[in-house]
C-alpha cells in the first residue's frame, strides 16, 4: 500500500490506483498524523515554515512532487538527500505566457497612465489620437519589435509564437545555443551582442545560484535607453537596486515585474513609487493547468518503480 499527501490547496484529484491511499492535507496547518508513514508528497502553495514542519514529520517520503516549475521551494525545505523531487515543468505554461503578454502590451500601450486618468476623471490627450508608430523614447508597439526572452523553456515556447502573431522578432537565450521551437536562441555569452538591439527583455529565469542577479547592472546598461524589462522567472534573478538606478538615470524606459527577491513586496520598496514600474503580485502561475494528469502519471510509475517525470537534479 502506497501513502500520498495530496494538498487541499489545489482543486480536483487525479485518478490513482486501487492499491494508493490518498490524505488530503491543509498546507497552512501542521502536518497531519498520517505525515510519518507517507511514501510521497504532493506540494502546492505550503509556507515555508509549514514546509519544512512536513519534511521533519515525514521521514519516509521517498518522493515530492511539486506543482510548481521552481522546485526551490522543496530543495530548501529540508527533505532527505535521497528523496527523489518532480516539479511543474509545463503545468503554468499557458497561464504564465498569458500574464506575460497582459503585462507587457499594458506597458507598451500605456494601460498605468490611462488607469491613473481614469481616476482623476482627465481625459489623457497625450496618450491618445495621432501617435508615432514608434516612440523614440519608449517601446509603443509590438509590430517589428525585438524581444529578448532569456530562460527559453516551455512557457517561453507558449510565449513566443504570440509575440510574433503581434508583429515581434523572438530571440532565446539559454545555456545552450541553436534553434529550439522554431526559433533562435544564443547562450549568455551572445548578450553583448543582442542586447543594444533589444526593444523588450524577458526574464523567465529559474532561482538558481548561476542565475542570481543574472538581470543586473552590466546587463542593465547593455539595454537600449527605450527598452522596456518584464521579469517572470524568480525574484532573485533582478537586481531590483540596479533597475531603479537604470529607470531614475534613464538607462531603460520602463519594466513590469510579477516576482520579487521578497514577497509580499515590502512597503518600503522603491519599486511602488516609479512611475514606470508596473507592480504585479506574483500573478502569472497559480493555477496548475493539467496537474491531476502529471500527478497520476507520475503516482502510477512511482508504484511500478519507473523512472518519473520532471525529475529536478540534486
Amino acid at each position: 500500500m502506497t501513502l500520498i499527501l495530496l494538498p487541499t490547496a489545489v482543486d480536483g484529484a487525479p485518478e490513482l490506483p486501487a492499491d494508493v491511499t490518498v490524505v488530503r492535507y491543509d498546507v497552512a496547518a501542521p502536518p497531519p498524523p498520517q505525515a510519518a508513514d507517507a511514501d510521497a508528497v504532493v506540494v502546492w502553495g505550503n509556507p515555508a515554515d509549514r514546509l519544512a514542519e512536513l519534511a521533519a514529520a515525514a521521514p519516509r517520503v521517498r518522493w515530492v512532487q511539486t506543482l510548481a516549475a521552481g522546485p526551490d521551494a522543496v530543495l530548501a525545505a529540508g527533505f532527505g538527500p535521497d528523496v527523489v523531487v518532480t516539479n511543474g515543468r509545463g503545468l503554468h505554461d499557458a497561464t504564465v505566457a498569458e500574464h506575460v503578454l497582459a503585462l507587457l502590451l499594458a506597458s507598451v500601450r500605456s494601460v498605468p497612465a490611462m488607469v491613473v486618468a481614469q481616476a482623476e476623471h482627465r481625459w489623457a490627450d497625450e496618450l491618445g489620437g495621432l501617435q508615432p508608430l514608434h516612440a523614440p523614447d519608449r517601446v509603443s508597439t509590438l509590430i517589428d519589435a525585438n524581444v529578448t526572452v532569456w530562460g527559453f523553456g516551455s512557457i517561453a515556447a507558449r510565449l513566443a509564437p504570440l509575440l510574433v502573431g503581434l508583429g515581434a522578432h523572438v530571440t532565446g537565450v539559454a545555456t545552450t545555443g541553436g534553434d529550439r521551437y522554431g526559433f533562435p536562441v544564443v547562450t549568455p555569452r551572445g548578450l553583448p551582442d543582442i542586447l543594444p538591439r533589444t526593444d523588450v527583455l524577458v526574464g523567465l529565469l529559474p532561482a538558481l545560484e548561476t542565475t542570481h542577479h543574472a538581470i543586473g547592472r552590466d546587463v542593465l546598461s547593455l539595454l537600449p535607453r527605450h527598452a522596456l524589462v518584464v521579469n517572470a522567472g524568480r525574484g532573485s534573478t533582478l537586481d531590483e537596486d540596479a533597475l531603479v538606478d537604470a529607470l531614475r538615470t534613464g538607462g531603460i524606459a520602463a519594466a513590469a515585474l510579477d516576482v520579487f527577491a521578497t514577497e509580499p513586496l515590502p512597503a518600503s520598496s522603491p519599486l511602488w513609487d516609479e512611475p514606470r514600474v508596473l507592480v504585479s503580485p506574483h500573478a502569472a502561475g497559480g493555477r496548475p493547468v493539467g496537474w491531476e494528469s502529471l500527478v497520476a502519471d507520475n503516482v502510477a510509475r512511482f508504484v511500478a518503480g519507473a523512472a518519473l517525470r520532471n525529475v529536478v537534479p540534486r
